[in-house]
């Protein structure tokens, strides 16, 4: 089901993983922003939004396979992604098999669930490009190298509607790039003061994880991510209040999660020379 979250723009909420996929609506058509995971979920999106108007692009804030889905439902308009993000994919995805090893990726009990037929089928756009092209209220992209290569948050300024990716998530906590980039907690925090930049424009913030956020949750969300980071840096972070004991999302996971950054962290700062 969609929900209105602000003027043209509708969030459908997945099972999985509070996935948010997200519909804006132009003067010609619709933009499908990180469509969703499951198929059935997604068939019921491409229903409901046909009642909107045509899909007439597409866009993935990053490539992590749950941001790379397509249905057929949604037709075929382009699929957006920044320069740096379908470069990536294109390294991460370049052959038969590659569908194969996503799969293994997944947790086993949604496997059978997800459709991978269309999957990364990502055109990138001009590498100084700062806006989606479309015939739509103006998407200004904000890109950085937190959580993935070519990650982009989206801003609909008209709407003061902030589409973070995965960021600013009430449930996950941050998930800096501790295994390829050359220094992830600075791009983490460099990304946030990205973020901090737009923010007073902002009244609606969506993370691709978790729960819409209102007028001064972006703010707050910030600091909550930026803190969390800081205390990563330093060896800490446990005491966050999204993987402390009054948690429910992701109590089985999430504290790993935490506990593999802290690990690859340290291991990064043992293989420095010197």
């Amino acid at each position: 089901m969609l929900t209105q979250v602000a003027e043209g723009v509708l969030v459908h909420t997945s099972e999985f993983c509070q996935s948010n996929a997200v519909v804006v609506q132009g003067r010609d058509g619709l933009l499908l922003v990180d469509p969703g995971v499951l198929g059935d979920e997604m068939a019921c999106l491409a229903n409901d939004a046909g009642e909107l108007g045509p899909i007439v692009a597409g866009f993935s804030t990053h490539p992590h396979w749950d941001h790379l889905l397509w249905h057929a439902g949604f037709g075929t308009a382009p699929r957006y992604g920044t320069a740096r993000c379908a470069a990536t994919v294109r390294e991460r995805l370049p052959d038969a098999q590659a569908k194969a090893r996503v799969a293994r990726m997944m947790p086993p009990d949604i496997v059978e669930r997800v459709p991978l037929d269309l999957l990364g089928l990502v055109t990138a756009l001009p590498a100084e490009a700062v806006r989606i092209p479309w015939d739509g209220p103006e998407v200004r992209i904000v890109e950085h190298q937190a959580h993935a290569p070519g990650h982009a948050a989206l801003l609909i300024e008209e709407r003061g509607v902030l589409l973070a990716g995965d960021m600013l998530s009430d449930v996950l906590i941050p998930m800096p790039d501790v295994n390829a980039a050359a220094d992830p907690i600075e791009d983490y925090l460099a990304a946030l003061r990205l973020l901090e930049d737009v923010a007073a424009d902002v009244d609606v913030v969506v993370p691709g994880h978790g729960s819409v956020g209102g007028a001064g949750q972006v703010r707050a969300r910030i600091d909550l991510d930026r803190a969390y980071v800081h205390a990563l840096r330093d060896g800490g972070g446990s005491a966050d209040p999204r993987i402390g004991p009054a948690a429910t999302f992701g109590k089985d996971w999430l504290p790993a999660v935490h506990e593999r950054q802290l690990q690859g962290l340290v291991a990064r700062s043992n293989a420095t020379p010197g």
